[in-house]
């Protein structure tokens, strides 16, 4: 929590399943400045192995700023500044010797709009893994493609025409989880998705939010959301921003049923935001 004045949370603020494991991602006093604009003031948070993390609030509260903090998407915006710590595995990772696109490689990113390559669907997913050269024959390329297809739930319908079908000609909801394997194709350690569910029908969100349950196994999650419902379905924590500042994170239960934050209760209940 960062206001010092209320009383310690009594619930582990750690996800269940990694209790026993360290932060894989711990953000320290983060300050960011878009120009004269204080845009993230004072935010601290950890995201652990194995777990989703789950940002809400109103529209324009920093939670997209804050996401980008972690695979350094803010570089090269001159306007921009930022100040505190984030580490990853313990290493700054704004260290100078930190080379950015070997850091953005440990991070899978998903967008709220679905935004396939103008390419086949075996090469929108081949991209990431022949850039970072994590295989090494045409085999194991297939091989890999096809894993990431069946993680997004999408090799059954697409299998026929990996190489004829343009990433464009698939569905909606189709497309996103196409953007979801190829997110998955460079074997990152965390998924960031900025609302990834914002532009999808129902039907698509579902089988969507039941992917991102079945990644967590193998990778943490961060996901923007501006709906409530999902958060509650999908995260084991979600961190409530207001106006730039974090004002609550906890296990997701504990923040819809008994929020601490009088602001995040009223945000929670609609009344506010």
């Amino acid at each position: 929590m960062l206001d010092s004045g209320r009383a310690p949370a009594k619930a582990d603020p750690r996800p269940s399943h990694g209790r026993n494991a360290p932060p894989l991602i711990e953000v320290a006093d983060l300050d960011l400045w878009y120009g004269e604009t204080h845009a993230l003031k004072n935010v601290t948070f950890d995201v652990y192995p194995q777990e989703i993390l789950a940002f809400i609030g109103p529209s324009g509260c920093g939670k997209t700023t804050a996401l980008k903090t972690l695979n350094r998407m803010h570089d090269g915006n001159p306007d921009v500044r930022i100040t505190g710590r984030i580490t990853m595995s313990g290493a700054d990772i704004n260290a100078p010797e930190v080379d950015p696109p070997l850091h953005r490689k440990r991070f899978g990113w998903v967008a709220q709009k679905p935004n396939p390559f103008a390419r086949s669907i075996y090469e929108n997913v081949a991209y990431g893994a022949r850039l970072h050269g994590l295989v090494d024959t045409g085999a194991e390329m297939d091989a890999w493609v096809e894993h990431c297809l069946r993680r997004a739930h999408l090799w059954d319908e697409v299998k026929d025409h990996l190489h004829d079908q343009s990433g464009f000609d698939l569905s909606g909801g189709q497309q996103q989880r196409l953007c979801v394997a190829r997110a998955i194709g460079t074997d990152p350690e965390v998924l960031l998705m900025d609302e990834p569910t914002g532009s999808i029908d129902p039907i698509a969100t579902a089988r969507l939010e039941e992917l991102m349950m079945e990644l967590r196994v193998d990778h943490s999650i961060v996901v923007v959301t501006h709906s409530m419902m999902e958060a509650r379905r999908v995260a084991d924590r979600v961190a409530h921003f207001h106006l730039g500042e974090l004002l609550e994170i906890g296990p997701t239960e504990q923040v819809f049923l008994d929020p601490r934050n009088p602001e995040t209760r009223r945000f929670v209940e609609g009344k506010s935001g």
